[in-house]
């Protein structure tokens, strides 16, 4: 047996060890994947309560801008009955039509304060591909998808 060649006795050790080694690697790939599953399930979370509040705030609208111009029509038919129901009415009127400019005005503003979809997830998973292909920032975000408006930035 010459000095360069491994004894017959180490090759089940080394076999051994680079089980041990791909048993390792497999684990931390697997909780790796189990994190950004779980963070994308909370944005999934967090994007449905989102939406239920644009479809609750947008369903307020259309139900008082309805009520609203019910009551236009109710003051526009007797305008010219006595004096003091024609200010009910109007005041009426005027409230539930600021009402539903206010729950459209909040529901507009529900949509543009969004942060994209899933974009903690996209950001968790760009810096796990950079860590493991080896790749520097630099060269990786030349590449990526730029962040979603209102994202930090990575500085």
């Amino acid at each position: 047996m010459s000095a360069g060649e491994p004894d017959a006795t180490d090759r089940p050790a080394a076999g051994a060890a680079l089980q041990s080694s791909l048993r390792a690697l497999g684990g931390t790939l697997l909780s790796m994947a189990h994190t950004r599953l779980e963070l994308l399930a909370i944005e999934l979370e967090d994007e449905k309560r989102r939406l239920l509040g644009v479809l609750a705030w947008g369903a307020l609208a259309i139900l008082m801008g309805g009520f609203g111009l019910m009551f236009m029509a109710v003051w526009l038919t007797v305008m010219l009955w006595d004096t003091h129901r024609l200010l009910a009415l109007g005041m009426f009127a005027l409230s539930f039509l600021g009402l539903a400019a206010w729950s459209i005005w909040r529901a507009q503003s529900l949509l543009k304060g969004s942060q994209g979809w899933m974009s903690a997830t996209l950001n968790e998973l760009e810096a796990d591909r950079q860590a493991l292909t080896g790749s520097s920032p630099a060269v990786a975000s030349a590449t990526s998808r730029p962040p979603a408006h209102g994202a930090p930035h990575d500085s």
